[in-house]
């Protein structure tokens, strides 16, 4: 298993222009990638899906590349406000052919959710016979 993290995707402190050459070049990475097991997307909680997401979710849908969503940041949101963002989201996802239909919520503070995002990844391992 390889762990990849992509450079200003999301949030990045750095001019648009470099923040879009990024994003292009993310896209670049996505496509044609048969490989790619699954590749989990880091969505912050707090703010939901944004239009940047909505854009790599497409790229993964046309490259046929199995995804899963992942709401970051969960112990800074309420639990009803979480409840109601994991909700969203996977209604969102079912407009997705190449989604993965269950969302996991994760705090790298609390540790909320991470044992499940493990499992997940060992799970897709094992189905994979990695």
């Amino acid at each position: 298993m390889r762990l990849v993290d992509m450079p200003g995707y999301g949030y990045a402190a750095a001019a648009k222009t470099k923040v879009a050459s990024w994003t292009e070049l993310i896209h670049q990475f996505l496509l044609g990638r048969a490989s790619l097991a699954r590749v989990y997307v880091l969505i912050d909680a707090r703010h939901g899906l944004k239009e940047v997401d909505q854009d790599i979710l497409k790229t993964l849908d046309r490259s046929a590349v199995s995804y899963q969503l992942v709401l970051t940041k969960a112990d800074q949101v309420k639990p009803a406000e979480l409840a109601a963002r994991i909700a969203e989201t996977e209604a969102a996802l079912a407009k997705h052919p190449a989604a993965f239909p269950h969302v996991l919520a994760t705090s790298s503070r609390s540790g909320t959710g991470m044992p499940e995002l493990r499992a997940a990844m060992v799970r897709l391992l094992e189905e994979r016979g990695a």
